[in-house]
């Protein structure tokens, strides 16, 4: 029988808003991820996608309902979940192969063994020849690959990424997306993915989650089941329409917020590419 890895039971989470009434971030959000499944969150801005990565990350605390890892309820951050985010987070001050070794070194690992085993990731990430250069010396890809190899150094059971190919250009998130394919499919590891574009939830995941706006909530979730590695085919190109269809909804309700009730996508235009980033961080 497959274990459930990761369970979302009656989640809610609400924010004191001054004299306002508290913002409901998340309502009732309820769902199972299974050990070594690779999940995206996809959903419009402010639907709550990143709340609810960290409060699995144990970063924030829900205001009501269980989070449990493994059976056990999540109390708080934890070396079994670590979180990528969309920018590196990399120590300035320190050289490639000092940031990697950084979580080792803290845990105690002797700094010999450390080294090694970060040398190990980096060449996991091809950048074993960049190892003492200085993070301002990296492209924005290559700062990516640095984080994802500090995060996987650690050997965590889940890798929470919080859209963490947003800033970079389109050639270097595909290469990135097949690396990250193949660290994933190396180590097995439970990978919750957050991100706006459409067709990077297609190629990586094995499930996506289609968040509704606020409140957010789970709208629909999806199997995806085209072989890996994923290309533009019929079957693809089929889900990332019907995933955008059912966004469009979301994100008019959105757009009327802002600009009045009399609002309709159809009727301004607004153009629809399953390629473009549908939103920006909560």
């Amino acid at each position: 029988m497959t274990e459930n890895h990761i369970t979302l039971r009656n989640l809610h989470k609400a924010f004191d808003v001054k004299k306002s009434d508290p913002v409901i971030a998340l309502d009732n959000v309820n769902f199972t991820i299974q050990k070594g499944e690779f999940i995206s969150l996809l959903g419009p801005s402010g639907c709550g996608k990143s709340t609810l990565l960290n409060i699995i990350a144990g970063l924030e605390k829900q205001t009501s309902g269980d989070v449990l890892v493994n059976g056990q309820p999540v109390k708080g951050p934890g070396n079994d979940r670590i979180v990528v985010f969309q920018e590196s987070g990399l120590f300035p001050w320190m050289s490639v192969i000092d940031n990697v070794m950084y979580g080792l070194l803290i845990k105690g690992m002797p700094k010999k063994q450390a080294h090694a085993k970060a040398m190990e990731w980096l060449s996991k990430v091809h950048l074993t020849k960049f190892a003492n250069a200085q993070p301002h010396e990296l492209s924005g890809g290559m700062k990516q690959r640095v984080a994802i190899a500090r995060a996987l150094v650690m050997d965590p059971e889940i890798l929470l990424m919080d859209e963490p190919f947003a800033a970079l250009d389109e050639q270097t998130r595909m290469v990135l997306h097949t690396e990250l394919e193949n660290l994933w499919r190396e180590t097995k590891k439970t990978i919750i993915f957050v991100t706006h574009n459409i067709r990077e939830a297609v190629v990586l995941s094995d499930r996506i989650v289609l968040m509704k706006t606020r409140p957010g909530g789970m709208k629909n979730v999806y199997d995806v089941q085209a072989a890996r590695p994923r290309t533009a085919d019929s079957l693809t190109i089929n889900l990332e329409n019907r995933i955008l269809e059912e966004l469009q909804q979301e994100m008019e309700k959105v757009l009327k917020e802002e600009f009045g009730s009399e609002y309709s996508l159809k009727t301004n235009r607004v153009h629809s590419d399953p390629d473009r980033d549908m939103g920006s961080n909560i």
